[in-house]
């Protein structure tokens, strides 16, 4: 069945010659690429909220990852029906498509979460910084497969480099930005998404530039909001991280600042929680936020090059403010806790550490001492330029796990640790 919401604009890939006889859609085969990838795989082994292995029920990135790809497709197939006078059979947004995006959204994400984000941002602040966003791009649009001495990316379609693009502003735009950029080199990337079109003076960088965004990245956002706002709480009452009593405690020191729907709201928390029964609430709030979600028609300066841009995901104030809610008490409750920031404080300090010897190996002094495998190695010491070895060695501690980033430190720190045999 042809989609006629997508044209040979959307379709066309980053250096690669048309494919003829394929029996899968173009969105098909990112998919596939994108599922088939130790990049994905790896994304088992990175924090979503506490840390892989220590519980065998904690969602871990790859797990959210898949939650969010089913929202997704739920989302496009709702609208769909939702609203049958704009969508057709043969004119709807790709579930494919927004499957990819989800699937991919997270590669990026260094180990640690976003306490690890934060600390790489900072060790690569006078490089150009790293944003797992712009991370996740650069990884598909160069960095995904590896060869004999050399990497390239998986040549995705506009529409799907689109899709994952929440951020389109360039880190020079900003004042030592913590987040939310693109790298100022992947400016080409956005004028390939634009297919070369000039920006319009209006969507200035910043919040409206980066608020500009593809329907399909649109629905891949809150799908992720959908996901890590309910699922987070679930893995925390579940770890003990979240109580009735420390529910109660915050909400007393809350209460001024919450409107009357989020209050009604916290009860209903309290009441899940005493009669047990939170997950399957909190799985049926999933339903809820889906079902919340509203089309817009807009105009944009991109509608006659796609269909794209021609659609915005609207929600209402109450679904919004039900979804700030529960994660405000994720991050009050959770994330700010002297539990979770003592992990932070030591993945903090082991990333530091890494990153710096790296640096002064391969950068500074330039040593000969191999510290990283063999391909790595080859990569950072064919590379000439000084900023680009740096921007190679982000590359590869970005793509740790926690446990390799753990075991790595205690090889190069720690002089009781592993044997000869551990290499081999």
């Amino acid at each position: 069945m042809t989609n006629c919401f997508y044209n040979e604009f959307d379709f066309q890939r980053v250096n690669e010659s048309e494919r003829t006889d394929e029996y899968r859609t173009p969105f098909q085969i990112d998919r596939d690429r994108l599922i088939h990838s130790s990049e994905f795989r790896r994304l088992q082994g990175k924090t979503q909220v506490f840390i892989p292995g220590e519980y065998d029920y904690y969602r871990t990135r790859l797990t959210h990852s898949i939650e969010v790809a089913q929202i997704g497709r739920s989302i496009c197939n709702f609208i769909r029906k939702k609203y049958d006078g704009i969508f057709s059979d043969g004119y709807f947004v790709d579930p494919d498509l927004v499957e990819s995006a989800c699937l991919s959204h997270d590669l990026g994400h260094p180990p640690f979460g976003h306490a690890g984000e934060r600390t790489l941002n900072r060790l690569m602040e006078p490089y150009g910084g790293f944003e797992g966003n712009a991370q996740t791009l650069r990884l598909l649009t160069e960095i995904f497969y590896t060869f004999d001495n050399a990497r390239r990316g998986m040549k995705p379609t506009r529409a799907l480099i689109d899709s994952i693009l929440k951020y389109k502003s360039l880190h020079n735009q900003f004042n030592n930005p913590n987040n939310h950029f693109l790298y100022d080199y992947q400016e080409e990337t956005v004028n390939f998404v634009f297919g070369g079109k000039s920006i319009p003076a209006d969507l200035t960088p910043g919040e409206k530039l980066n608020n500009f965004r593809s329907i399909e990245c649109q629905i891949m956002d809150w799908a992720d909001d959908t996901a890590y706002a309910t699922n987070d709480i679930v893995d925390s009452i579940s770890g003990g991280f979240i109580t009735i009593i420390k529910m109660e405690r915050w909400y007393d020191r809350n209460v001024d600042s919450l409107t009357e729907y989020q209050k009604e709201n916290f009860s209903q928390i309290i009441e899940w929680i005493r009669k047990r029964k939170f997950k399957s609430q909190f799985g049926s709030q999933i339903g809820v936020l889906i079902e919340s979600c509203q089309i817009k028609e807009r105009n944009t300066f991109m509608d006659d090059l796609s269909n794209r841009y021609k659609y915005e995901l609207v929600l209402e104030k109450d679904i919004i403010d039900k979804v700030e809610l529960y994660k405000r008490i994720a991050a009050e409750l959770v994330f700010q806790s002297s539990q979770l920031h003592q992990m932070e404080f030591k993945g903090d300090m082991m990333l530091k550490q890494i990153f710096l010897t790296l640096v002064e190996n391969y950068v500074e002094k330039n040593e000969k001492t191999k510290l990283l495998p063999d391909f790595s190695d080859m990569l950072i010491r064919n590379e000439e330029d000084k900023i680009k070895r740096i921007r190679l060695i982000c590359d590869y501690m970005a793509g740790m796990t926690d446990s390799f980033a753990m075991t790595n430190y205690k090889r190069l720190f720690d002089p009781d640790y592993s044997s000869i045999k551990d290499y081999i």
